[in-house]
Formats: C-alpha cells, structure tokens, sequence
C-alpha cells in the first residue's frame, strides 16, 4: 500500500495538470473567438478627398459649403454615427441612413466666416462603424475682411 504523502502529492500535481489544460482551453476557445470576429465583414468609408481649400472668400459672402465624396468599400453597411467639429462656424451634415456596401454618400462641410477674418483651418472628424472607427476632413481658406 502506498504512504498517503504519496497519494497527496501525486493528487496536488493532478490538480495543476488539471488547471494548466483548463487555463489553456479557455485561452484557446477566446482567441479563436477574437479570430473570428476579426474575420467578420466590416464596413468601410474610402473619401475621395479629406482636404478642401476654399481659397480667398469675403466675410460678408456668406457661408461656403463644400461635399466630401466618399464610397463604402467594405463587406457590411456603413453607419455613420455622428460627426464633431471644432466650432460653431463649421456645420457638417451626413448621411443618417447606413451604405450599402459599394455605395457612395457624401458629407456636406459648411463653413461660415462672418467675423472671422483672416486664416482658418477647421477639422471634422466623422465616427463611424468602418474599419478605422475615425476619418478627419479640413476644410481651409483665407476670409478677406468686410468692407466697412
């Protein structure tokens, strides 16, 4: 008959056996998970541009308006979630309804420059569900003063 110190040890050591496989299987079972979500289809948003310099425009012309292209180049619809700017003086305006995949949309940028005399360079950033999460557009120029 074998001593219980014996049995004891060779039963701790089953015991991390045990764990360690455990311990591997999930780790398995959750980066085959992560692989399969990443292979998923994912929407995409290609912009034709992300740059618009409206050169030289008056103060008192009224705003400027400028439409960013742009096609869905992934497998799923594009959703665009919400668009953020750096001031007041920049309106954008977007899609609301998703992008079939292959489709184009456009996103509108306007930008008013009564009192704003002088250089700008406006950032808009449109959050979305395509790969990158995130693409920026500029719109840029130089407002002539008013006349007084």
């Amino acid at each position: 008959m074998l001593p219980m110190r014996h049995i004891t040890i060779k039963t701790k050591t089953h015991m991390k056996i045990k764990n360690v496989l455990i311990a591997a299987l999930v780790a398995t079972s959750f980066f085959s998970g992560m692989a399969y979500a990443a292979g998923k289809d994912k929407a995409g948003i290609k912009m034709e541009e992300s740059v618009h310099d409206f050169g030289i425009i008056k103060e008192d012309g009224g705003p400027v308006s400028h439409e960013f292209q742009f096609v869905n180049d992934g497998d799923a619809n594009l959703v665009i979630f919400g668009a953020q700017v750096e001031c007041g003086c920049t309106t954008p305006e977007f899609p609301r309804q998703p992008i079939a995949p292959g489709k184009k949309g456009k996103i509108k940028v306007t930008y008013n420059p009564l009192g704003r005399p002088g250089s700008f360079d406006k950032v808009v950033t449109i959050k979305s569900n395509g790969k990158s999460g995130k693409v920026r557009l500029k719109v840029k120029g130089r407002v002539m003063p008013k006349k007084d």
